[in-house]
């Protein structure tokens, strides 16, 4: 068995660019020989193959700073050791805990989110070795519904999955009531054959909310048999008055309904079923009609075409088809065709129906050469965008959104009121909308153009187009009582009041 595993002997080492091969160096590799004993070679070995397929291959050389620390620790602590498994998890960490201490390695560092956010998190190092020994541990063999921990990828039944929100697991760990945490396993198998998997995960936050409460007022509340009107009547008072890690009352009680009569239809709970009355759920906040001026598009763009070019390249085509994130993020290399001279695109909608446009042959050349992009990088795939980690799946709109707002903060860029931007994906939609109406184009054929199944919700960009059509007016209003107060000039003095006139500003 070798000793050494080499980064390009590995499957994903052929969808790394020239430039990241340069800065891997001459021939990087895992150097299992610095570990103490056979067995941990091999443990180690089977962990890095494994993680190779899961992560990329960027990813994986960076890891290797972890894996040479870890044999340092090793070097000295785990010495009259075999096998990682013969010491427990939680002692194999306390000894960890205690080496960084005498190394002077932060057990901790902090983390920035995408908005600026900071947090303290686990020092990488340590979440390296836990991985490594979970690695270790023996395959459970109970079926997966049976676990508290899901693999969706191991149910035996079809996910109704989110392609640009990858969602591998459900946990209902957090649900502390044994007896209801097994009810709700029972409703959720049967959720996820009819919803889609992030309507699933939703109710089952709702649902963790709802178990944390019983397990601080209501401890001997063990089953959903045991709730009961009065005791939810006492959970909204609390959620209004009480809980303020949420404001969301509409979308969190109906999640809550919908899971709670699911438990109610399969444990035959029938009391479930009007616990929560629609009544109780206050009407969904009406949201605000945003888009960008002209001026904030302008100076948006200035910076994301300084971004990496097939992300540049997204941005901008996402802007001019004026679709949702998730359709621009799931175009399929197969998506043009050409008829009669012209250049027509399809669209496979994830929320709604598919449909065609026509599209400019700037934009047609924009798109293959994304196509070209991906095509180079990692042979034929099905969408245009891809997921580097596994090119099998669409890009994942964390991965952009993640890409866009680092960029915001380190170019500070601001909108017309100083404020630093968000990665607000569904403007340029609004934007695309607006522009439409203000071309002053009939309902059907700017639904059309935008994917709409009916007119109803064409009226929202007419609105915004005549606000600001309303201040156009008004500025080319105040400009032709200026040319017309100019032109009184040397008139009577009969007129005099008519130049003082309020009427004409």
């Amino acid at each position: 068995m070798e000793d050494k595993i080499y980064l390009a002997e590995l499957e994903s080492y052929q969808y790394a660019t020239e430039e990241q091969k340069r800065r891997f160096g001459k021939n990087p590799c895992f150097d299992l020989t610095r570990l103490p004993t056979q067995t941990i070679r091999e443990e180690m070995r089977a962990y890095i193959l494994s993680r190779s397929r899961e992560i990329t291959i960027v990813s994986l050389y960076d890891e290797r700073k972890e894996y040479n620390r870890l044999c340092r620790f090793l070097e000295k602590k785990g010495r009259n050791v075999e096998s990682l498994k013969e010491k427990e998890r939680e002692q194999w960490i306390r000894r960890l805990k205690g080496w960084m201490m005498s190394e002077g390695i932060p057990l901790t560092k902090e983390e920035k989110s995408a908005y600026g956010n900071k947090s303290l998190v686990k020092s990488e190092f340590i979440s390296f070795f836990e991985r490594v020994l979970d690695s270790l541990l023996p395959e459970d063999e109970r079926s997966e519904t049976e676990k508290d921990v899901w693999q969706l990828d191991r149910l035996d039944i079809e996910i109704k999955e989110n392609l640009i929100k990858k969602f591998k697991t459900l946990n209902f760990t957090s649900i502390f009531q044994k007896n209801i945490r097994e009810e709700v396993k029972r409703a959720t198998y049967f959720q996820l054959q009819a919803e889609a998997i992030s309507s699933v995960a939703r109710e089952l936050t709702a649902m963790r909310r709802l178990s944390k409460y019983l397990r601080q007022k209501y401890p001997e509340i063990q089953s959903c048999r045991q709730i009961d009107r009065e005791l939810m009547e006492e959970y909204l008072i609390y959620l209004k008055t009480e809980d303020t890690s949420t404001k969301h009352f509409h979308s969190e009680l109906t999640r809550l309904r919908a899971l709670l009569e699911a438990v109610g239809k399969i444990c035959r709970f029938p009391q479930l079923e009007n616990l929560i009355l629609t009544r109780d759920i206050p009407p969904t906040p009406k949201a605000e009609f945003k888009t960008y001026s002209d001026a904030e598009l302008k100076r948006l763009n200035a910076f994301l075409v300084k971004m990496d070019e097939q992300t540049a390249r997204l941005m901008i085509i996402h802007q001019m088809l004026g679709t949702r994130i998730s359709d621009t993020l799931t175009l399929r290399t197969d998506c043009l065709r050409e008829i009669d001279g012209s250049t027509v695109i399809w669209i496979k909608q994830m929320k709604t129906h598919p449909y065609e446009k026509e599209i400019s042959g700037e934009l047609a050349e924009l798109i293959r050469k994304a196509m070209d992009y991906t095509r180079e990088r990692f042979g034929e795939t099905e969408y245009i965008f891809v997921n580097e980690k596994n090119p099998a799946r669409p890009l994942q709109y964390s991965t952009v959104q993640a890409r866009a707002i680092r960029m915001i903060h380190k170019e500070d860029i601001r909108d017309d009121e100083g404020n630093l931007f968000g990665f607000g994906s569904h403007m340029y939609r609004h934007y695309y909308g607006v522009k439409l109406t203000e071309m002053h184009l009939d309902d059907w054929t700017i639904a059309k153009l935008l994917g709409h199944s009916s007119v109803k919700n064409v009226k929202y960009y007419r609105k915004m187009s005549n606000q600001l059509l309303a201040d156009e007016t008004r500025r080319a209003r105040h400009r032709l009582s200026e040319l017309i107060l100019e032109n009184l000039d040397g008139w009577g003095e009969e007129y005099e009041q008519v130049r003082y006139d309020d009427s004409l500003e």
